[in-house]
């Protein structure tokens, strides 16, 4: 008996004895099983929404995407006035028949709108489970250092939406319309493009907006600094003034009404990064004190 013993000692000896989880820790499929449930209720949100938009597609189409056409539209009203035309004229600043040229562009344009207007209502939503998945893997302080950050997220990214909706979208599509390279070419516009250009911008502008965000964490990874966004701050304004020439229409009032807000965006950053860069270096002298002086 004592030799089956020390037989079996023996034996166990070699065994790699797998780490106990501590209590509350979850295992690597565990995350995943967390992540997934996650993704499926953000989904779920973008759905429910989505089904909402394509019951009422009619008043959608029709009043939110097919109204920057309309003389009514508020940033044509605008533009009417800067440029002193009358209501005739104003009238006409937009000249382009739709079509739909496959069976099926309708249908699909119309499951378009409905997941990306979904995505765009559900984004604070979608924005908070995946805070909801990552704050448990933050320690107390660095979960109160990102606290607010869904709510500041969500904001910038309804201003940006705004943005692309109120301004670009209405600048581009007069411009587009009355470009011309002959007087005997009419614009006639594919249903279906109209709708992913404007889906386009309002998505696009969404994102650009984070870029102060973005431009946060950069700067606390300590891959964006000061004195990179001071070298190419007359790069990024040759930049901003050249995508406000590409999506206005050829007036000197239009590309200054679009390039404002993305220069203001730019200078918000910069000091966004000053601040975090400062920040930063104090923690990391902080922390190399105690070192140096022994």
């Amino acid at each position: 008996m004592a030799l089956v013993g020390k037989f079996k000692k023996n034996r166990n000896k070699g065994k790699k004895k797998e780490p106990k989880l501590k209590e509350g820790e979850m295992t690597f499929l565990d995350h995943l099983e967390e992540l997934r449930w996650h993704l499926i209720r953000s989904f779920a949100a973008i759905v429910i929404i989505g089904i909402a938009i394509f019951i009422y597609r009619k008043w959608v189409v029709d009043e939110v995407i097919l109204g920057l056409l309309g003389a009514e539209f508020p940033t044509n009203q605008l533009l009417c006035f800067l440029r002193g035309l009358d209501s005739e004229a104003c009238a006409k600043a937009v000249e382009a028949s739709l079509i739909a040229l496959s069976p099926q562009e309708q249908f699909l344009k119309t499951i378009e709108i409905s997941l990306v207007g979904g995505f765009i209502v559900a984004f604070p939503y979608v924005l908070w489970e995946f805070w909801r998945f990552i704050k448990p893997g933050l320690h107390k302080h660095e979960a109160r250092a990102v606290r607010g950050n869904v709510a500041v997220m969500s904001i910038l990214f309804f201003i940006g939406v705004s943005f692309g909706y109120y301004i670009i979208s209405p600048f581009s599509i007069q411009f587009f319309s009355s470009f011309t390279i002959s007087d005997g070419i009419e614009n006639t516009w594919r249903i279906g493009k109209v709708i992913s250009l404007v889906m386009q911008i309002v998505l696009g502008a969404g994102i650009i907006f984070e870029m102060p965000i973005l431009m946060y964490y950069l700067a606390k990874m300590g891959i964006i600094t000061p004195d990179i966004l001071k070298a190419y701050r007359r790069h990024a304004i040759v930049i901003l003034l050249l995508m406000a020439a590409i999506i206005t229409p050829p007036d000197i009032m239009s590309q200054v009404l679009i390039f404002i807000p993305l220069f203001l965006l730019y200078e918000v950053s910069v000091r966004i990064v000053k601040r975090v860069h400062k920040k930063r270096e104090k923690e990391l002298a902080a922390s190399l004190g105690p070192s140096v002086t022994s």
